[in-house]
Order: C-alpha cells, then sequence, then structure tokens
C-alpha cells in the first residue's frame, strides 16, 4: 500500500547539491504572514485534491498561525476545525520508540540488544539489533506491503489484526539484506519494538505509553485506541487505497493493524506539545536522545533517518499516513518553531504525499532556508 512505504518518515541531512539555502529570521506571525499562509494552504490543497486540513505553525516571540481549512465530512460539507481529534498514523513510530528508549533509560533494555532476546521467530532474530529495528535498517519485509495482508484489510477493514498475525505476513518473506546495511521503512520493526515494550515493560503497549509517555507529557487528547472507536469531533478521511482503486471513506477502518507503527489518535494541541518534546527529548536522557538524532545515509541521496525521527533541512520529527488520514509533527530547533499538520486524506498528488507538499507550501513561505521536502 502506498500509504506505508518509502517516503513515510525521511531524513534529509542538507540541501540538494548546488541549492543555495536562503538565511532569514522566522518571520513574525502577523495579519500579513497568515493572509500569504492561507493563500498558499488553499491553493495547494486545490492542486492536491485534499479535502481538509488543520495547521499549527509557531515560534517563540513569533505568534501562532492556527488555521482549519476545507470540509471534514465531503457529503454534509462540515467544516474542518482546530479542535478536531485525527488520526496520527507513524507518528505513532515516536511514541514507541520512545518508550523503548525510556527502557534503555531504565537499565532494563540495550539499542544494540538482538531482537531476539525478546522475541522468538525473527528472521536474523539474533543479529538484528533493537537499534537496527527502530533506524528501519533491519532487512525485515515490510507486512503492509504483502498482497494478502492488502486484500485483508481491504476487503474487511473493520477486522482486528494481532502483532503475531502481522509478523506472520512479514516473515513469509525472505529478508531483504543483512542487518544494518541499507535502509528501508519497514513497519514490522515497529511491531517487534511494541512487543519488547509489552515484555519489558510488564503491560499493554497502549498502557504503557499512556502512563510513561502520555501522562507526563501532558497529552490529555492523544489516544492509543484499541479498537475501531474514534472519538469526536473527528473529520472522516478519504483513501484510494481500496481493493477496487475507488476512493472509500475510512473513517470506521479499524487502525490495529498499524498498531505500534500507527495506531494512534491526537489533536492539534497534543502535537504540538509532543513536537517540541521529541525533538528536545525531554523524557529521555541526554545521552539516549543523543543516540535518536544519530542518523545514516539512505538509498535516497541526500536523505538518512535516526531511531524513530526524521530530520528535513533542520526540522525534526516524524510524519504520518495511513489510509484516509495523514499527519505532519515537526519542529526547527534554530527557531524553536513548531509545525504540525492533520489531513483527512491520503491520496498522493503526482506520486507525493499530500503532507508533504502542504509541509512544502508552508515552510517555503516562513522558512525558505529550512524547507520540509521528501522528494526523490
Amino acid at each position: 500500500m502506498r500509504a506505508m512505504v518509502v517516503l513515510a518518515g525521511l531524513l534529509v541531512l542538507q540541501p540538494p547539491a548546488g541549492a543555495v539555502a536562503e538565511v532569514r529570521e522566522f518571520p513574525e506571525l502577523t495579519p500579513a504572514v497568515a493572509a500569504r499562509l492561507d493563500s498558499v494552504v488553499r491553493e495547494t490543497m486545490r492542486e492536491a485534491g485534499v479535502p481538509g486540513v488543520i495547521v499549527g505553525l509557531s515560534a517563540p516571540g513569533k505568534g501562532a498561525y492556527v488555521r482549519a481549512f476545507g470540509v471534514a465530512d465531503k457529503a454534509t460539507g462540515e467544516p474542518m476545525r482546530p479542535g478536531m481529534y485525527s488520526r496520527i498514523g507513524s507518528v505513532t513510530k515516536t511514541f514507541t520508540v520512545t518508550a523503548v528508549l525510556q527502557l534503555v533509560d531504565q537499565g532494563k533494555a540495550g539499542l544494540d540488544d538482538p531482537i531476539g532476546k525478546y522475541v522468538a521467530g525473527v528472521p536474523n532474530g539474533e543479529r538484528i539489533t533493537l537499534r537496527q529495528l527502530a533506524g528501519m535498517r533491519s532487512g525485515l519485509f515490510n507486512y503492509s506491503e504483502d498482497e494478502g495482508f492488502f486484500k485483508a484489510l481491504t476487503t474487511d477493514p473493520a477486522r482486528s489484526f494481532t502483532p503475531q498475525e502481522l509478523l506472520d505476513y512479514s516473515f513469509r518473506h525472505p529478508v531483504l539484506f543483512e542487518p544494518g546495511a541499507e535502509f528501508s521503512y519497514c513497519n514490522t520493526n515497529l511491531i517487534l519494538l511494541g512487543l519488547v515494550v509489552e515484555k519489558l515493560g510488564g503491560r499493554p503497549l497502549h498502557e504503557f505509553v499512556g502512563e510513561n509517555i502520555l501522562k507526563p507529557a501532558g497529552l490529555n487528547r492523544t489516544i492509543f485506541p484499541t479498537g475501531a472507536a474514534f472519538p469526536s469531533p473527528h473529520p472522516h478521511g478519504y483513501t484510494n487505497q481500496t481493493a477496487t482503486g475507488a476512493v472509500e471513506d475510512t473513517t470506521d477502518w479499524n487502525p490495529s493493524w498499524g498498531w505500534a507503527a500507527g495506531a494512534m489518535i491526537s489533536d492539534l494541541e497534543d502535537q504540538r506539545k509532543w513536537a517540541r518534546i521529541l525533538a528536545t527529548g525531554t523524557l529521555l536522557t541526554p545521552r539516549t536522545q543523543a543516540e535518536r538524532l544519530k542518523t545514516g545515509t539512505t538509498q535516497i541521496s541526500g536523505t538518512g533517518y535516526g531511531l524513530g525521527v526524521f530530520n528535513v533541512h533542520g526540522w525534526i520529527g516524524h510524519n504520518g499516513s495511513l489510509p484516509g488520514y495523514q499527519a505532519l509533527t515537526i519542529y526547527l530547533p534554530e527557531y524553536q518553531a513548531t509545525l504540525v499538520m492533520l489531513l483527512n486524506t491520503d491520496i498522493s498528488d503526482n506520486g507525493q504525499e499530500p503532507s508533504t507538499v502542504l509541509g512544502r507550501a508552508v515552510t517555503g513561505v516562513v522558512t525558505p532556508g529550512h524547507v520540509y521536502e521528501l522528494s526523490r
């Protein structure tokens, strides 16, 4: 499925060769700047076919830009509103990896421990480390690219998948490469890390995340669901990642298939808090946060990936995509700026994620020297 593959969560280390970065201060978010942002967001939505998006941009001393554009429900015309809940897809990975790193801080696990120490039956399990799983360098096959999985999900979107069922879709395929040899974005890695958290944390993943991350971070409107329940108000989601290829409403699709890799729900204000916490390492020791931010190259020129986070021209965080919804949660340390976007579609625009297209448009206005860009 396109929604779960390569471009979800990449790290761009520097501008392409020959590019000249424009250096300037982060602008005050005046009415004039807001009007310019309104214009580029609306135009980009029109060109990309995005039904609705919630945007939050801010920096200390520069003000805040908070808007909702378009519709939450194409059938009724209900407008998007900033306070709506949304599915955040792979931003979930940042919570799962944070949980693993907290266990490292507690001395219960080591980043270079083999996954086979905690989960049996993993191909190359005695050689694949937790670090390689979090850094997308395990070599395991991505279960969400398995044809059988795609059929199972799209023919029965209400189905609940167990972690073992997801791993089975992956493990029926040969490994792609030796552990650590390459980069390959893979949801299977996060399912395994979720099982590590459960084993060492002594409780279900959603409970561990709730007690050790959501509660201390004050994320009262962020949820790790255990079923299809979706708190209101929320937008309807729209995808063409379906059995027929036709656009469908995915609002009530069960996100269990994403589990530790993509099941969570949040809202704009909580994601604005989380962007800063994630990038600055508030819930981790400085040493472990430094390990998280170390990066390596990928098969895409000029890119790399840390431990469950990316850095795109200085913006640190993650994007998320699952059928019907996309999210972008990023933080620019240079200006202590935060940008969050929540969309109610994952339908690509000329092969690009709609969150990437919108992120590029907004950052092109306010931080032209730090443009969010995940294109090849």
